[in-house]
């Protein structure tokens, strides 16, 4: 296993090789922005969509819904370039509104992050197999394997590392971004200067309008709709906020820069197609089967609706040049990296959630090639179902889009706000107190204009698919909340109560080995039973994996005067087993004619899913100790609470007189006098 390990992930990295891994902006900006970049694949098509109801007149709409994502986006950026200055430890809208509103409040919004998250990969991978599909027929009639294949490559290139992945991805996400600038670039001087005739492939099609004669407030109410729609072009601006701890030094400089760099890209190209995409009359509908007239017919089941950017390409372009078949290769691609910009961003927000103890903390723990692992592998599975459960299909996932987004915005330059005026009661210098009323001035614009969206994705997308995003955020905060309240009644259960639990120490004959990992009731069971052993040498040792865990340890350590030595393991690679057996070996080695006895304290709990929460780390030791000569291995165990109720729902469902209860651990019914 490790082989078939190292041979797909590559080598492990020593934990002190941390700061080669962090990324410079030039492959930041591929990292944490191919999201926001890669949505201008779809976006404009979607605004154009929801307004082909009402049929072509309502096009020219489309030019002020356009202006007002864009002025939207811009306000977006410039209130995140805040954030990233004043909470460079990363978390973005968590860290944020956890820090001005409360744990509650936190939660809900780590929860429609996670959300947005997840749907970012389903819905980028599903539109670019809708991309590659016009293209390719296999792609097409296996749009689910295709989709599924690519989040699978999409796993293992990011369980590499977030500067491996970056690099693979960069060139093509600057293609892309080169490509579309260009079409843009190159369709307003043919328009503008050689005055040019450009016609997309639909520009000769009808549109049969779902919807006629549309009152006052209909049409404002289907205008509100699609610019909602449009909105699909802010998702994933968050991520950089979110991952301010992978940038390179000056963290918080190259975050905002890069902030800044994505957003005037996006703004631009997402103008630009949409600008190019009414001057060269395409024609979209949401049912183009029955709605989309060629030659007055309806197209028919058969037809492949092509998304806007690539009728943009072939008008400007020419159908089947190099430069069209450059900028459609760049365009799947990158909407299958756009995933990307969610698998490095779930992962880092997943580790300060379980840092906080709110998700499993192995989901704080990083991999060997000092990714988070865990959280890749758990981000990869709700997408994937995601996937299953609407077959790919890009045009109903994106309806899930957007309510966590906004959400997380909407909490995010609110809390920005309280946070400057937390800073404005204690500054007294004039200059400073002016940029500070600058800068809630500009989050307080974003707060209230994100709140003002917020309610108008709720209204316009509730019944098309929004509701199952509140849902999403809804488990996510019962969960977390379930799993807080888990670790919080585990660690009351073992605090150590002083003086009840302070250990007699005895003098004892063998070579002892306590596994500790800090001072608690487990610990110290552990420690007592060791001195009954009569050890001629007893040892406590701990693995340094988290430096301030090793410290909080070692203090913890002396101040209530545990009179055992505390031997403290380096682990560069963050890896328990290896050094601790390492450890064993030696001292075998030192005293060959003596028995080591490995004593390991264990928790015992009573439900199946309170082992996912609990580091399985003595089940791996035990393994490889086993098979080392000349040691013993002991566990101590310590039964929470739940393993007494197991024990008692066992005793009462199963009969303690049938054949084999003793060997599953039953035992007999003693009656007391």
């Amino acid at each position: 296993m490790d082989r078939t390990k190292r041979l797909f992930l590559g080598r492990a990295l020593r934990s002190d090789s941390l700061g080669k891994t962090l990324l410079p902006k030039r492959i930041a900006l591929p990292v944490f922005a191919s999201d926001p970049l890669s949505s201008v694949a779809y976006a404009p098509g979607e605004i154009l969509l929801v307004l082909s109801i009402a049929g072509v007149a309502a096009y020219p709409h489309s030019a002020w819904i356009t202006a007002a994502v864009v002025l939207l986006m811009i306000t977006v950026v410039a209130s995140y370039r805040q954030t990233v200055h004043a909470y460079p430890g990363g978390g973005g809208a968590y860290a944020v509104v956890s820090g001005n509103f409360g744990r509650r409040a936190g939660l809900t919004v780590g929860g429609a992050l996670l959300v947005d998250y997840v749907l970012t990969v389903a819905v980028s991978v599903s539109a670019g197999v809708d991309n590659l599909g016009s293209a390719v027929g296999f792609v097409q009639h296996n749009q689910v394997l295709s989709a599924l294949t690519v989040i699978a490559l999409l796993m293992l290139m990011n369980l590499r590392g977030a500067k491996e992945s970056g690099r693979l991805f960069a060139i093509p996400t600057y293609a892309f971004v080169i490509g579309v600038l260009g079409t843009v670039a190159w369709g307003a001087f043919r328009a503008l200067v050689l005055g040019d005739t450009m016609s997309a492939p639909t520009a000769g099609y009808e549109i049969v309008p779902q919807q006629t004669g549309l009152s006052g407030l209909a049409m404002g109410f289907l205008l509100l709709r699609a610019f909602s729609s449009g909105c699909a072009a802010l998702t994933g601006v968050e991520a950089i906020s979110n991952g301010v701890p992978a940038f390179r030094e000056p963290r918080s400089h190259n975050a905002a820069t890069t902030l800044a760099v994505m957003g005037a890209l996006a703004t631009t190209m997402f103008a630009g197609i949409v600008a190019l995409a009414l001057h060269t009359d395409v024609r979209l509908a949401e049912d183009p089967a029955r709605d989309l007239l060629i030659d007055g017919e309806p197209a028919g089941a058969a037809h492949h609706q092509d998304p806007v950017i690539a009728q943009v390409g072939i008008a400007v372009l020419g159908d089947g040049s190099v430069p069209f078949l450059c900028l459609a290769a760049a365009t799947a691609l990158v909407l299958f990296l756009a995933a990307n910009t969610a698998y490095n961003g779930f992962p880092v927000l997943g580790s300060i959630l379980a840092q906080d103890r709110y998700l499993p903390r192995q989901l704080h723990t990083r991999g060997d090639r000092l990714a988070y692992s865990n959280g890749i592998v758990f981000l990869t599975l709700p997408a994937a179902l995601l996937v299953v459960a609407f077959r790919a299909d890009a045009n109903q996932l994106i309806q899930l889009y957007i309510v966590g987004v906004f959400v997380s915005f909407t909490f995010s330059q609110s809390g920005m706000v309280r946070h400057w005026n937390r800073l404005l009661a204690d500054e007294r210098d004039p200059a400073a107190r002016r940029r500070m009323h600058r800068v809630r001035a500009l989050n307080g614009f974003g707060a209230a204009l994100c709140a003002l969206v917020l309610v108008i994705v709720l209204l316009t997308k509730f019944s098309h698919g929004a509701w199952v995003s509140l849902l999403g955020m809804a488990l996510f905060y019962a969960v977390m909340t379930a799993i807080r309240r888990h670790y919080e009644r585990v660690a009351d259960e073992l605090a150590v109560d002083v003086p009840e639990d302070r250990l007699d120490m005895r003098p004892s004959q063998v070579h002892a080995v306590v596994l500790v990992s800090r001072v608690h009731k487990p610990t110290l069971r552990a420690l007592a039973y060791a001195k009954l052993l009569r050890a001629g040498s007893l040892t406590a040792v701990t693995i340094a994996i988290d430096p301030d865990d090793t410290r909080r340890l070692t203090e913890d350590w002396r101040r209530r005067h545990i009179d055992v030595p505390l031997e403290i393991l380096d682990a560069p690679y963050r890896e328990i087993t290896h050094p601790f057996v390492l450890y064993v070996k030696k001292l075998r080695h030192t005293h060959p004619d003596d028995v080591v006895s490995v004593i390991i304290p264990e928790y015992v709990v009573g439900h199946w899913y309170e082992t996912l929460l609990h580091n399985q780390s003595a089940l791996r030791l035990k393994a490889r100790l086993l098979l080392t000569p000349g040691v013993t291995v002991t566990s101590v165990p310590w039964q929470l609470h739940s393993a007494e109720a197991a024990r008692a729902r066992i005793g009462r469902r199963h009969p303690l007189h049938v054949p084999g209860a003793v060997r599953r651990g039953h035992g007999h019914r003693i009656r007391r006098p």
